[in-house]
């Protein structure tokens, strides 16, 4: 017989008095589950069971001031040079976010190019209690659980050398208690990486139920920092890591990379994820499906942005399908000031196009276009130019059921903008509010303006109160949580838990939420955006007047559950059997 969390059980709501007493002892006897999945109208995949604990959200936040309440978080980006950011110390870094303690509140790494990388440990009602990480020089930072023994880690890139992995050790780590980031961690390098990297993602590609690794180096960077022993090293590029039985077994599917954005989509259709690479400067995005046991490289799209700062795909339409957005450097308007600030680098920028190069110096917003086709609707949906940007996600932060963008830009270089002051391109970042699946429109009233040269961002409901708050590190500023008092609609969040798998927390999962206003559609990934790590926390927003229907949850490995008599305001904890 099985043991169950008898408190989960009390909690759930599908133990309703028509079960009497004799439902409840089937259930403890092991008879009956409290959300088993129901085999769905579908050959695709078979049935998987799971249990279902319910959490209440708090109330939003008061008062309801219909925009975001800006906190300064402890932690600063730096370069050695201190004010003086010279070449690529101009990327900055980005962050993380998940709950690294299990204690139900989404906690934040936050990378750094110099000073120690920071993990802000939430104690409800954002508070955050700071630890220093013992050493920084990173790029990206994503919290997955990689040894799939159920706690997440922490995973950074590096300036110049292969990732670090920190094992979460748990609370009994460190029993002396001198260290709470010795506590829970130990450093232990991921098994066979040996080369550099800088932008990652994870998923199971292969489909043997552990997570593998795809990472991408900055070779301008690299050979910035390693001269020739860079080159002679044979370069880094593009590698496919392969989890066997812990220990990652490397393919190299490009010799050369300038990776900003790293995404893994589906990009034919077939159900599986493939590799998406974002490239800066001139040189073009690569794209894999995977064929088999091996990769094909694929050019499936007939415009891309020039220069790729960001990569992330959602479903912003609500049709089922994921469309992908990739940043560019375009200015946002043509006001004489704007252009007075990019002058001096339009000429050098400027990129003369060959037959058939797919290039285009403006964000691209893919729509499919059939099966396995694509189509760029950026420009009419508002969204093709938004200054020099860096992270852009897709949330829906004011709980209307349609996804909006965010997107946070600025630029700092000494030679670059030596005609401004501090060297500084000072750009707000933007918000661009989702009308209905159609268009974006700016929404400058949310109070997301900041001009402190955003680099990594994540979204994240960070005080539990059922609305998307947004972490941002900034360059050579202190990082901002923007904690949201739109107060619209309602939400439901999910996480999901697969004990005994080498993914436990699902990523590659898709989610779809059934209601009276629509279905949504979610998945489980690692990162997106500019190096930063995205929470296996779900999110769903809907209007207030939408009654909720069912909850189809499709497996990495193919499964499918689903679960009935979902409610608004909730965290479902979803246990896979």
């Amino acid at each position: 017989m099985e043991v169950f969390d008898l408190k989960m059980l009390l909690s759930y709501r599908k133990l309703k008095p028509i079960f009497g007493l004799l439902g409840l002892f089937l259930l403890l006897a092991g008879y009956m589950s409290p959300a088993k999945g129901q085999a769905p109208n579908s050959e695709e995949g078979f049935t998987a069971p799971v249990w279902v604990e319910e959490i209440p959200l708090a109330q939003p936040a008061q008062p309801c001031t219909g925009s975001f309440v800006t906190h300064p978080l402890d932690h600063t980006t730096t370069v050695p040079g201190g004010d003086e950011v010279r070449m690529f110390e101009a990327n900055g870094a980005g962050l993380a976010i998940n709950d690294l303690d299990n204690d139900g509140d989404l906690d934040i790494v936050l990378a750094n190019h110099h000073d120690p990388n920071t993990i802000l440990w939430n104690e409800g009602g954002l508070r955050f209690e700071t630890e220093r990480m013992p050493y920084g020089d990173s790029r990206a930072a994503n919290i997955v659980d990689g040894d799939g023994d159920g706690r997440l880690d922490i995973v950074l890139t590096r300036r110049t050398g292969a990732p670090n992995y920190w094992r979460n050790g748990g609370p009994d780590a460190n029993p002396s208690g001198e260290s709470r980031f010795a506590r829970f961690f130990s450093q232990e390098l991921l098994p066979g990486l040996a080369k550099p990297a800088y932008a990652m993602n994870w998923a199971d590609l292969d489909g043997d139920g552990d997570l593998d690794l795809v990472t991408g180096s900055y070779d301008a960077a690299l050979l910035t920092d390693l001269g020739n022993s860079f080159l002679y090293g044979g370069g880094a590029g593009v590698f496919y890591y392969e989890n066997q039985a812990g220990r990652f077994a490397g393919r190299q599917l490009a010799a050369e990379a300038q990776a900003m954005g790293l995404e893994l989509i589906d990009l034919d259709g077939d159900s599986h994820l493939d590799i998406l690479v974002g490239n800066d400067f001139a040189v073009p995005d690569q794209a894999w499906l995977r064929q088999g046991q091996a990769w094909q490289e694929v050019n499936p799209f007939a415009a891309t942005s020039h220069s790729t700062m960001s990569l992330d795909h959602a479903d912003i339409d609500n049709d089922g399908q994921f469309e992908l957005f990739a940043t560019d450097m375009k200015p946002m308007d043509d006001r004489p000031e704007t252009m007075a600030a990019w002058q001096p680098l339009m000429a050098g920028m400027a990129h003369e196009h060959t037959p058939g190069d797919p290039q285009i110096m403006e964000n691209v917003l893919q729509k499919r276009d059939g099966q396995a086709g694509f189509k760029n609707e950026a420009v009419e949906r508002g969204l093709d130019a938004s200054g020099w940007s860096w992270s852009a996600k897709f949330g829906d932060l004011d709980n209307d059921g349609f996804l909006d963008l965010y997107v946070v830009n600025g630029m700092i270089e000494l030679r670059m903008f030596s005609h401004l002051p501090a060297h500084e391109l000072v750009e707000p970042n933007l918000a661009f509010h989702n009308q209905g699946g159609e268009t974006f429109r700016p929404a400058p009233e949310w109070g997301l303006g900041s001009t402190l040269s955003g680099r990594g961002m994540s979204m994240a409901d960070l005080d539990g109160d059922g609305d998307l708050d947004i972490v941002v590190n900034n360059l050579r500023g202190p990082a901002q949580l923007f904690e949201n008092r739109l107060c619209g609609g309602l939400s439901l969040q999910i996480d999901l838990f697969w004990p005994g798998s080498g993914n436990s927390r699902a990523i590659g999962a898709v989610v779809v939420l059934y209601t009276s206003h629509g279905s949504y559609t979610r998945n489980v990934r690692a990162s997106s955006g500019y190096l930063s790590g995205d929470p296996a926390r779900l999110h769903f927003g809907f209007p207030s007047h939408a009654t909720l229907h069912s909850l189809e949850i499709r497996w990495p490995d193919g499964a499918v559950s689903m679960v009935e008599g979902v409610f608004s305001q909730t965290r479902l904890n979803i246990t896979r059997q």
